[in-house]
């Protein structure tokens, strides 16, 4: 045995014990409690969301105009959409694609449902994430930034455990995430176009540079363009699939419950992998909880920290019930789910058996813009935290040359040993953020009820940190 393979095998064995005993019961047992806490936030404020993404006051009727101060307008003010294609173009990338068949490949068909459960009630987690990341979020130079390391260091009064998260984000987004992001799409542009990986990931990295040294703005811009572009495209491709597929969809339906819950003969024992898988992969995928998508709530401009949090929880449905599930339903329907074939591979010949070539064409165009928007948002988490442990250019400018080193190692490495270090990364950090936002929920709970009174007087919600005294010396914004 090699010493890779040894040390591979040491991460296997805790990725196993920390996934089974611990990630999957906090996941799970938070978004049951924030879920039961705000009444089903995520359900019944459904209306509220597309609101907000649409710029509109809650109550069109009665607006009370955004008060900015003095201060907040000399930023470059980054609107509640943009903010929400930053987090977006994290989200929807290879996860959607790649992780999706994985969790199929390994755990079944069984696998989705539990995906499902998991975006259904951890919207909830991302909705006090993301509004605790509003709630605290500082002033920069030309945009608002924040995310857990703020809330911890500023919420909870620990910077040790805010530095803690900031390394564990770092190296999880701007380390391992990245390599099965450019692994993947290498994999598919090279698996269609017949050239070299590594010659398709030096034009990525070359891509990747070219971007991470413009900062924070323009990479909310390029998101905002891109991801409802590449997510419009592949949904109305997977509608056609299901449209012409329409009388498989009842029995495809039952095998994805059966699965689930080991009712089919092939599945009897597979109960514990699909959930497990479910659940990791969508996590992966959506990330609630996991700690990123706050960092791109901080930088909105809102006039209320709920309005974010709301967003954000859109931001799950949007991922996982849709686009995995678009995901999911294209492999299942080709009959090809249990071909031996793993990763983007399986999905890209999924498309190919219901619409041709042109569905491997299409789904390497497609995992190109997931995967580069998503390399971008992630190494603006990374530039993100790392900012909260040093301001130091140089760290940044290492921080930038790593990120294009990582994206160049990503298209040599196996799928799986990707995959490897991604979930023992996320693993860690999904803990770290789970207990610091756990203990910060009841500010959270009291801003909702602030959020429903104002909506109950007919008043498009407003903010101010007076309306909470008891935090007002921790907040910087919100006058």
């Amino acid at each position: 045995m090699t010493t890779t393979e040894w040390v591979l095998d040491i991460i296997d064995m805790l990725n196993e014990y920390l996934w089974t005993y611990v990630v999957i019961v906090m996941l799970i047992g938070c978004a049951i409690y924030f879920t039961i806490r705000t009444k089903g936030v995520q359900f019944r404020l459904l209306k509220d969301m597309f609101n907000v993404i649409a710029n509109r006051p809650i109550y069109i009727n009665k607006v009370e105009k955004e008060n900015l101060s003095t201060e907040d307008e000399r930023l470059k003010k980054i609107g509640s959409f943009q903010a929400f294609a930053v987090s977006l173009s994290s989200r929807v990338g290879t996860g959607n694609l790649a992780g999706v068949a994985s969790a199929i490949f390994v755990g079944g068909p069984g696998a989705v449902f539990w995906m499902w459960v998991m975006a259904l009630f951890g919207a909830a987690t991302a909705f006090v994430e993301s509004t605790l990341a509003q709630l605290y979020k500082r002033r920069g130079e030309d945009s608002f930034y924040g995310g857990p390391a703020y809330y911890m260091q500023y919420g909870l009064h620990r910077k040790w455990m805010g530095v803690l998260f900031a390394v564990l984000i770092t190296i999880t987004f701007g380390i391992a995430n990245q390599v099965v992001q450019s692994n993947t799409l290498c994999d598919a542009v090279a698996d269609t176009m017949g050239v070299e990986q590594d010659k398709v990931g030096l034009v990525l990295t070359i891509a990747t540079t070219m971007i991470i040294f413009g900062g924070v703005t323009r990479i909310s811009l390029l998101s905002s363009i891109i991801v409802p572009i590449m997510a419009v495209g592949y949904i109305l491709l997977a509608a056609f699939i299901l449209i012409t597929n329409i009388t498989a969809i009842p029995a495809m339906i039952s095998l994805i419950v059966k699965s689930a819950f080991g009712f089919e003969q092939a599945a009897g024992g597979m109960v514990g992998v699909a959930m497990m898988q479910g659940i990791k992969r969508g996590l992966f995928s959506n990330e609630a909880g996991e700690g990123s998508a706050p960092n791109a709530a901080a930088i909105a401009s809102t006039s209320h920290p709920i309005k974010q949090g709301l967003l954000q929880a859109l931001g799950v449905f949007a991922d996982t019930l849709v686009i995995c599930t678009c995901t999911a339903f294209v492999i299942l329907l080709s009959g090809i789910y249990d071909s031996g074939r793993d990763g983007i591979i399986l999905t890209k010949y999924a498309l190919i058996t219901h619409v041709g070539s042109l569905g491997g064409l299409f789904v390497t165009l497609a995992i190109f813009f997931f995967a580069y928007s998503t390399i971008i948002a992630n190494y603006f988490y990374g530039e993100t935290n790392i900012r909260f442990i040093t301001q130091s250019g140089k760290t940044i400018f290492a921080f930038r040359a790593i990120t294009g080193a990582t994206v160049m190692i990503g298209a040599t490495v196996t799928l799986q040993t990707a995959w490897c270090l991604v979930d023992l990364a996320m693993g860690f950090m999904t803990l770290v953020n789970l207990v610091a936002i756990i203990q910060l929920s009841p500010k959270v709970f009291r801003l909702l009820d602030n959020y429903i009174e104002q909506r109950r007087n007919h008043q498009d919600p407003q903010f101010k940190r007076s309306m909470m005294p008891e935090i007002e010396k921790d907040v910087e914004c919100w006058e």
